[in-house]
C-alpha cells in the first residue's frame, strides 16, 4: 500500500432521496444513498488526502443542484477539493450560461457530459457538442472524456479537434475486459497518449471485468498498456466509489494497482498516486483563472 497519502482523482456521492439518478435503476446493488460517512468507512487504513468529484449523472435539469448539493458536502469534508460538474456541452456555445452558473463554485475544475451511454457513437463528434468542449478553455476547465472502447476512436478525433482545452480519460477508456480484448481499444489509447494535452485516470478497470470472478492477471494487461502509453507523468489514481464495489471493494482496487506499479520508482509511484491530480485539477490554493494552468 502506499507510504504516503493518496488523492483520489474520481469520487461520486449521491443521494436519491435529493435528487434522481435514473441510470440507478439499472444497478441496485447500488441504488441507495453514499455520502461521506460511507466514504470514510470504506476508506478505512486508506490516507486520502484530498478528493475529486466527479459528477455522478443526476437527471440532467438537476445539474446545477448537484453542484450545490457537492459544495455542500465539501464544507463538511474539506478533502473535497475539486468539482468536476455537468453541463449540456452539446448546445455548443449555448452552454455558456450554465457554465457561468456553475462556475460561482471556486473548486470548479471541469466539466464531464457522459459520451459512454450515446447510442450514437458519432455524438461526440456532433459540431455542437465539439464548441461545447473547445468552450471550456475559456472557462480554464478541463473536459473528463468518459467513454468505453466503441466509442475510443472518435474520442481520439474529439481531443484532436479541441487540443487546446486539457483533457483526462476516465477509466482508461473502459476496454473489453470481460472478453480480454486488448484490441483495438490498445491503439486507441496510443492515439490519445500521442496528445500531450490528454491525461488518464487508472480507474473505473475492475468493473468491466467479471464482478464475481475476476482475477487480478485479468486486469494487468490493461493497466500495464494504459502505464505504457501515458507513463508515469500522466496516469493518476482514481477509486471510482461507489461504482467500484459493484466489483471490488476500496481496499481491493487499492492493493491491485499498487502491485501494478511496485516496479516503478518511489517518484513516479507517488506521480500517480497523488502529485498528477494535484496538478492537473490544481488542488492547491491556486484559482481556476491562473497562469498555473495544466500546461503540458
Amino acid at each position: 500500500m502506499p507510504d504516503f497519502p493518496i488523492i483520489d482523482s474520481h469520487v461520486h456521492f449521491w443521494d436519491t432521496g435529493r435528487l434522481r439518478y435514473p441510470w440507478l435503476a439499472t444497478v441496485p446493488k447500488i441504488d441507495r444513498p453514499f455520502g461521506l460517512e460511507d466514504y470514510r468507512a470504506a476508506t478505512v487504513g486508506t490516507e486520502v488526502e484530498a478528493m475529486v468529484f466527479v459528477q455522478a449523472e443526476a437527471a440532467p435539469e438537476q445539474g446545477l443542484e448537484e453542484a450545490d448539493w457537492v459544495a455542500g458536502l465539501a464544507r463538511r469534508d474539506p478533502r473535497i477539493r475539486a468539482l468536476v460538474a455537468w453541463a449540456p456541452l452539446d448546445r455548443g456555445r449555448r452552454v455558456e450560461a450554465h457554465l457561468e452558473a456553475v462556475s460561482r463554485h471556486a473548486f470548479l475544475r471541469g466539466i464531464r457530459q457522459n459520451i459512454q451511454a450515446q447510442p450514437d457513437l458519432d455524438f461526440c463528434l456532433r459540431p455542437d457538442f465539439v464548441e461545447g468542449v473547445r468552450m471550456l478553455g475559456d472557462f480554464d476547465l478541463s473536459f473528463d472524456i468518459c467513454v468505453d472502447h466503441r466509442h475510443m476512436e472518435n474520442a481520439v478525433r474529439l481531443a484532436e479537434k479541441a487540443h487546446a482545452v486539457p483533457m483526462v480519460l476516465d477509466h482508461i477508456g473502459k476496454p473489453a475486459i470481460r472478453d480480454g480484448a486488448l484490441d483495438p481499444w490498445r491503439s486507441h489509447l496510443r492515439e490519445l497518449a500521442a496528445m500531450p494535452h490528454v491525461l488518464c485516470k487508472l480507474s473505473g478497470v475492475a468493473t468491466e471485468a467479471d464482478h464475481e470472478n475476476w482475477k487480478d492477471s485479468d486486469l494487468r494487461p490493461f493497466i500495464d498498456q494504459a502505464l505504457e502509453a501515458f507513463g508515469p507523468d500522466r496516469l493518476m489514481f482514481g477509486s471510482d466509489w461507489p461504482v467500484v464495489t459493484l466489483a471490488a471493494s476500496y481496499e481491493r482496487w487499492i492493493a491491485v494497482l499498487d502491485d501494478a506499479l511496485s516496479p516503478l520508482p518511489p517518484a513516479d509511484r507517488r506521480k500517480i498516486w497523488r502529485d498528477n491530480a494535484a496538478r492537473f485539477y490544481r488542488l492547491g490554493d491556486t484559482p481556476r483563472h491562473s497562469s498555473e494552468r495544466w500546461n503540458p
